[in-house]
């Protein structure tokens, strides 16, 4: 349990943060060599504490007092973790106070399972909670304590509509603790965060958390002098303090953990200023053009797995010669082949309703993992432009990053950092070496009853999706609810069409229905229903049944291609048997698929072409091996991006540390 005492000064200075010591090679391998042992001794420490039975003992005296009687008892307790601390005594005390405020505020007492959750949050630890035990509950738990004791706490979720449900359905709990809730989105200006986020539980999206920091470390320089702030103080109204946002890094509990500290730790955030006009748009329309002048395999050659595209020699001469009345900009061989490159990269690598939708005119990234709009996100180094030009939008100027940093680099300068995930032990050695975060599985409150109906793998896409089709009409006449995922925009318009021709009917949830999100996916058990959702499929949302659903065999989740994490699947399927219901799940999934297709195992293709053949698909435990290596083969790449990616940003700030440049 993290140590109060321990960080009084950070924790009372003007802008606290922990400051992250720049580790050696050497520093790295003794971390790797040390990491499997301090790891489960952490993990052992996290639930090692008898909880369960202390904070419901201290519960039954609790449930007798009068209201009044009960905020006594908050004042008291308040005033003991100021002075004192998190000791055992007292955070039993206060676990015992939350749950009985939450069972007389919004009539939820929570369950065992969701006491070592918070015991484990508490801990700095992640808690691997399956999906629909209850994880926002949870929260509380810790959230207060931690605010009771006066530090402040920031509640991180991965969308917007989850943070305002979350501080609406859990205010009442704080509001009879005696704190403050805040509320961080998108539209709000700067007064009303920062009135946010000087409350005592502050509930924000990831992204909006970090561009807020990187706004404030532009007000107050690239290493914010806690001595000198603390003596701004004293100046009056124009000093830095007083146009920050945050009140510094304390207390974060991340939900979704595996999504933001790892799935999302591949992309920088970066603050980025724009000019108004776009004098480059020439250079876009030039490199277009000499771009669709060449022919993949003889003048470039594109590695899907990498997602990157090489000039073969022809090419290069090709271009050089095709450049000879061209001027300036393309004169110097290497900036033309790089330019070429970043046209031939939108052309062949981005696709549209995979990568981006086209709305009003304007390109919107989609994020691969959550299938959402990325709002107000761009490619860097012109591919947006060259995209934009490509499907014919009017161009957004070019931008000049101000600020940069990565959710690696982010969380771990928070004094005390926790989690909460339905699919953590897959990332567990991750999330230790990078945020020093042991992962601790807590239970489920009722047995699990999800049952898997097997996988399988056909050679050809239209056979899969013929395949997909026939298993949703079985299933729906039945009148068992299904929720089919889907990788893209695209594939789930596929098949809209398909079941649209058979006449299912049926709902689509993906990137062009993100505001509809939360009642789609709530609806999705009712009988008969048919839900074909991308990556988003409502994480943190309530799928609830029927009695009659329940009879039938509850939700059947059907996914149509693996995604390049076993975790993303894993959280789909969660999405039936929540909370001892029945339900089932399966794969269907074909050669085509992208995650095949790009796999680098050649053994195990040459093998999957021999066993898989038209009108022969391969059933089992055989097409679950082979679909998990083209996976396995993916998490690989992915997670060696991400450390190359830390890598190059510690080395970057040692490079720019006498340059007084920001981050």
């Amino acid at each position: 349990m993290f140590d109060i005492a321990s960080q009084q000064t950070a924790l009372h200075s003007a802008y606290p943060e922990r400051a992250v010591p720049r580790e050696s090679w050497f520093d790295r391998q003794g971390v790797k060599l040390a990491s499997p042992i301090m790891r489960r001794f952490r993990e052992r420490t996290a639930m090692r504490t008898e909880v369960v039975e202390p904070v419901k003992e201290q519960g039954r005296t609790l449930s007798a007092l009068r209201d009044d009687q009960l905020r006594k008892e908050i004042v008291q307790l308040r005033e003991r973790l100021r002075l004192e601390g998190f000791s055992n005594e007292l955070v039993f005390r206060s676990f015992a106070l939350v749950r009985e405020v939450a069972h007389r505020t919004i009539g939820q007492r929570h369950y065992d399972v969701q006491i070592l959750g918070g015991w484990v949050l508490l801990n700095g630890c992640v808690a691997e909670m399956a999906t629909g035990e209850g994880k926002t509950l949870t929260a509380t738990l810790a959230a207060a304590t931690a605010a009771l004791a006066g530090v402040p706490v920031h509640l991180i979720t991965v969308n917007d509509y989850l943070t305002a449900r979350d501080a609406e359905e859990m205010g009442p709990i704080y509001d009879m603790l005696g704190l403050s809730v805040g509320v961080i989105t998108h539209e709000q200006g700067p007064v009303a965060r920062r009135a946010a986020y000087a409350c005592d539980v502050t509930y924000c999206t990831n992204k909006e958390l970090v561009f807020d920091y990187l706004r404030d470390r532009l007000v107050v320089g690239r290493q914010p002098n806690r001595i000198q702030l603390q003596l701004e103080k004293l100046y009056g109204d124009a000093t830095r303090l007083r146009n920050l946002v945050l009140r510094g890094l304390c207390f974060g509990i991340v939900d979704e953990a595996d999504s933001i500290l790892v799935d999302e730790a591949r992309v920088p955030l970066i603050i980025a200023n724009s000019g108004g006009e776009v004098p480059e748009k020439p250079i876009y329309e030039t490199a277009l053009t000499l771009a669709r002048a060449l022919t993949r395999g003889s003048h470039f050659e594109i590695d899907l797995r990498e997602r990157s595209i090489r000039l073969t020699p022809d090419g290069q001469g090709l271009l050089t010669a095709r450049a000879k009345g061209l001027t300036g900009f393309w004169s110097g061989p290497r900036r033309r082949e790089e330019l070429v490159r970043q046209a031939l990269t939108a052309l062949h690598l981005f696709n549209r309703d995979t990568h981006y939708l086209v709305r009003n005119e304007k390109v919107q990234i989609i994020d691969e993992y959550t299938g959402r709009i990325m709002e107000d996100r761009s490619w860097e180094q012109g591919l947006h432009q060259m995209i934009e030009l490509k499907e014919g939008c009017p161009l957004t100027p070019m931008q000049t990053s101000q600020a940069r940093i990565t959710y690696q680099r982010f969380f771990r300068r928070y004094l005390w950092l926790a989690g909460m995930t339905g699919t953590g032990q897959e990332v567990a050695t991750e999330l230790w070496q990078v945020y020093r975060l042991a992962t601790v599985t807590v239970p489920t409150n009722r047995p699990i009853q999800r049952k898997s109906t097997g996988e399988w793998l056909f050679a050809t896409a239209d056979e899969k999706w013929d395949a997909v089709v026939e298993h949703i009409m079985k299933l729906h006449k039945q009148g068992r609810p299904v929720l089919v995922g889907t990788k893209s925009v695209s594939a789930s318009e596929i098949l809209s069409e398909k079941l649209t021709a058979e006449n299912v009917p049926h709902v689509v949830l993906n990137a062009r229905q993100d505001k509809e999100e939360a009642d789609i996916v709530s609806k999705a058990g009712l009988p008969g229903r048919v839900t074909v959702a991308t990556n988003m499929a409502g994480r943190g949302t309530d799928i609830k049944l029927l009695p009659k659903v329940a009879e039938a065999g509850g939700l059947h989740v059907l996914a149509t291609e693996r995604h390049e994490a076993g975790r993303i699947d894993r959280q789909l399927y969660g999405r039936s048997g929540r909370q001892g219901d029945p339900g089932s799940f399966e794969i269907v999934a074909s050669l085509e698929d992208e995650i095949m297709a790009t796999s680098r195992r050649l053994l195990w293709r040459w093998t999957a072409r021999a066993l898989v053949s038209r009108g022969r698909p391969l059933q089992g435990k055989q097409a679950a091996f082979l679909v998990r290596q083209a996976q396995l083969s993916a998490e690989s790449l992915h997670a060696r991006i991400r450390r190359e990616l830390l890598q190059h940003e510690d080395s970057l700030e040692t490079s720019l540390a006498f340059s007084g440049r920001l981050e």
